[in-house]
């Protein structure tokens, strides 16, 4: 069993409809889940907002399996990679994979899949929803909240939650499970 952090967003389309979509097709697996945020885009294309959420999962899947599906999603929204950093209709990625057994994170560095996130420490749109879904997130052992803490404040600014509830809640709690 792993526990896996997964960032998901989107700014074309039915964007909200696609994050929660991503919310069912886990469905139990999810044991967190943060509320959804509207973000400025990330890397310099101009396009509009985002709308990004973290889910936190535990699975029997592989990392790979997890990524496969992550793929299958996108694909079922109809994303396509035309410009990097561009807008999509759904975009998911694996931040970070815990081993369950061992209780350590899984480390992997190939052509397809790098683990942890090779830029999620510097991206505000990641670890702020990261740490609504889970306060007492670590990634690579150092707190989320002291990653925030060293970027810059307006870029952690831009990034505004949206109401009370988390993605797959109608209540008003910032996570669900």
């Amino acid at each position: 069993m792993i526990r896996a952090v997964l960032s998901i967003g989107a700014n074309l389309g039915q964007a909200r409809q696609r994050l929660a979509e991503v919310f069912e097709y886990f469905g139990s697996e999810t044991v967190a889940a943060s509320r959804i945020f509207t973000t400025a885009p990330w890397g310099g294309v101009e396009q509009g907002d985002f709308l990004n959420a973290i889910l936190i999962v535990e699975t029997s899947r592989t990392p790979m399996q997890l990524l496969e599906a992550g793929w299958e999603l996108e694909n079922a929204a109809g994303r396509t990679r035309e410009v990097k950093w561009g807008p999509r209709t759904l975009d998911v990625d694996i931040v970070q994979v815990i081993d369950l057994d061992s209780g350590r994170e899984v480390i992997a560095d190939d052509e397809t899949l790098t683990l942890p996130h090779p830029w999620a420490a510097q991206r505000a749109f990641v670890l702020v929803p990261w740490l609504d879904a889970d306060p007492d997130a670590t990634l690579k052992g150092v707190r989320v909240r002291d990653l925030v803490g060293k970027l810059d404040p307006g870029e952690v600014a831009e990034v505004r939650a949206e109401g009370t509830a988390s993605i797959g809640s109608t209540g008003s709690s910032g996570s669900a499970g």
